[in-house]
C-alpha cells in the first residue's frame, strides 16, 4: 500500500565482510561506505546486519525524536564499557537511567560547574610552568599525555575532593591499561584484533586495573560518607550527588554512586584530553588562527589567568575547540539498538536492529559543511550555528542522553587552553606523524610530540 515502509535492508556491500578488516581503518571503511552507498546503508558482518545513519535529520530521530525505541544494550559500547564502569549514566538504560540523570544533573548545571573554574586553572598553570621547564631544557613534550593527566586532576578534584596522586602513578597507568585492552576488540566478547599471548597480557593488566579503579572510588566514596562534606572548601560533586533526592525521597544506592563515580572519571578525563590535544595540533597546523587566538587571550585577559566570568568574552577560544572536535571528534562511533520496530528515511527497522553513527562522517557530510575537511573556527559563530540542522553536530551526542559533563568539559576545556596559550606556543615536532586512530576514543595513533616556546610578543618565537 502506497506509503508503507520498505521491508529491506538499506544498500550495502553483498558479502559479509570480516570485522577485523574493518577494524584495521574504520575511519576509512566508513568514510567509504557512506560515500559509495549514501546517507543510510548497510553492511553485514558476522552474519549480523548493521544499519549505518549519516544524515542530521535521521540522527535526531534515533537520538531525540524517538529516542525511548532505541537502547544501548547490546551495542558495542555495551560490551566494552559495562563490565568496567557498571550500570552508570553512560551505559544504562530506561527507568534507571531517568531516575540517575535526575539524581545527578544538579550537579553539572552550568553554574554549578564555573564555581570549579580557579580548580582548572591552577593545575593548568602548574602544567604551562612544566612546559616552561622542558623548553629551557630544549625537552620534547607528549602533549596528548600531560592533556590526560591535567583532565584527571581535574575531574578528581572536582568530582571528590581528591588528589588522585595520592594513589601513586597506579591510577594513570591503570586508565591506560583499561584503554589498551578495549581498544583491540571489535565490539563484541572474544573477539579480539591481536595474537592470543598478546592478548593475555593485556587481559591481565585490565582486570589487575579495573580491581584496582574500584577500591579507589570505593574507598573515596566511603571516606565521604563517613566523614561528611569539606569544611576548608567549596563542596564537590560527589557532595551534590550525595545529597541528590528523587521523587520519593530515595538517594542514590552505594552502588549507584559507585558507577556514576567511576563513569564520570574515567569518561570526564579522557574524552576532554583528547579535544585539548586536537585543538593545539590544529592551532600548531593554522598559525593564522593561533595568532588571533593569542590576541584575543591578550585583549580579553591582560597577563590575567582567566576566570569563568571571562568565558563569554573567550569566542574564538572556544570556536577553534568547537571546530577541532568536530574535524576530531573523541567519541567518534554511537550504537543503538531498535528496543522496538521504527521507521528511518521510509525503511523499516526490525526489532533487534544494531545502528550505528559516526561524528567522524556526519561532521564532514558535504551537504552541511562546506570544505569540510578544512579548518574553519567561523563555523561555530552565533550565525553559523543558526543555519545549520539540528544534530549536524554532535560530539556530545544528542537528545536527553546528550553528556551530561558537557558544560564541565567545554569549561574546562577553554579555560585550559586559555592559560596555557596566553603563555606558550606549542609546535609539533617536524616529520613526527599525526595520524587519527579509532579505538575508545579518537587519539594521536603515536601520540602528539611537541616543544614548548614561551610566547615572544609581536609574532612566533
Amino acid at each position: 500500500m502506497p506509503g508503507s515502509p520498505v521491508h529491506a535492508r538499506p544498500p550495502g556491500p553483498a558479502d559479509d565482510l570480516d570485522l577485523a578488516g574493518i577494524r584495521v581503518d574504520p575511519l576509512a571503511f566508513l568514510t567509504t561506505l557512506a560515500a559509495e552507498f549514501g546517507d543510510l546503508c548497510s553492511h553485514r558482518t558476522r552474519g549480523e546486519v548493521v544499519w549505518f545513519v549519516n544524515r542530521p535529520d535521521l540522527v535526531r530521530h534515533i537520538l531525540k525524536d524517538n529516542y525511548t525505541a532505541w537502547t544501548k544494550a547490546g551495542t558495542p559500547d555495551d560490551f566494552m564499557l559495562t563490565p568496567l564502569l557498571g550500570k552508570g549514566l553512560l551505559t544504562s538504560d530506561g527507568p534507571a537511567w531517568e531516575r540517575q540523570r535526575r539524581l545527578c544533573a544538579p550537579a553539572f548545571r552550568p553554574r554549578r560547574v564555573e564555581e570549579f573554574d580557579s580548580l582548572m586553572t591552577e593545575a593548568a598553570v602548574d602544567l604551562a610552568d612544566a612546559w616552561e621547564r622542558a623548553a629551557g631544557e630544549g625537552r620534547t613534550i607528549r602533549v596528548d599525555h600531560d592533556f590526560t593527566a591535567l583532565t584527571l586532576r581535574i575531574v578528581a578534584d572536582a568530582l571528590l575532593g581528591a588528589d588522585l596522586a595520592a594513589a601513586g602513578r597506579g591510577f594513570g597507568r591503570a586508565v591506560d591499561d583499561i584503554n589498551r585492552f578495549i581498544g583491540h576488540f571489535d565490539g563484541e566478547p572474544g573477539t579480539p584484533t591481536v595474537a592470543d599471548a598478546d592478548l593475555a597480557l593485556l587481559r591481565r593488566r585490565y582486570t589487575a586495573a579495573q580491581t584496582f579503579l574500584a577500591r579507589v572510588v570505593g574507598m573515596l566514596v566511603a571516606a565521604r560518607r563517613y566523614t561528611g562534606p569539606p569544611t576548608d572548601r567549596p563542596a564537590d560533586l560527589l557532595d551534590a550527588m550525595l545529597g541528590a533526592r528523587d521523587a520519593h525521597g530515595d538517594a542514590l544506592s552505594n552502588r549507584e554512586l559507585h558507577d556514576q563515580v567511576l563513569t564520570m572519571v574515567m569518561a570526564g578525563h579522557e574524552t576532554t584530553a583528547k579535544a585539548l590535544s586536537w585543538t593545539v595540533h590544529l592551532l600548531d597546523r593554522h598559525p593564522e588562527a593561533a595568532a588571533a587566538v593569542r590576541a584575543e587571550l591578550a585583549e580579553v585577559l591582560a597577563g590575567q589567568l582567566p576566570r569563568a566570568a571571562d568565558l563569554p568574552r573567550l569566542e574564538l577560544t572556544r570556536r577553534c575547540l568547537e571546530e577541532a572536535i568536530r574535524l576530531y571528534p573523541p567519541v567518534w562511533l554511537i550504537s543503538r539498538r531498535a528496543a522496538a520496530d521504527d521507521v528511518l528515511d521510509g525503511r523499516h527497522v526490525p526489532e533487534g536492529t544494531l545502528v550505528c553513527i559516526s561524528p567522524w562522517t556526519l561532521h564532514r557530510h558535504p551537504a552541511v559543511w562546506e570544505e569540510p575537511e578544512l579548518f574553519r573556527p567561523e563555523r561555530f559563530t552565533a550565525t553559523a550555528r543558526a543555519a545549520r540542522p539540528a544534530h549536524a553536530y554532535v560530539p556530545f551526542g544528542g537528545g536527553p542522553r546528550v553528556c551530561i559533563g558537557q558544560s564541565f568539559a567545554l569549561t574546562e576545556a577553554v579555560l585550559v587552553l586559555a592559560t596555557v596559550l596566553q603563555r606558550l606556543e606549542l609546535r609539533g615536532v617536524a616529520g613526527h606523524p599525526v595520524v587519527p586512530e579509532a579505538l575508545v576514543t579518537l587519539r594521536p595513533r603515536d601520540g602528539l610530540l611537541m616543544t614548548a616556546h614561551p610566547f615572544a610578543a609581536g609574532g612566533r618565537s
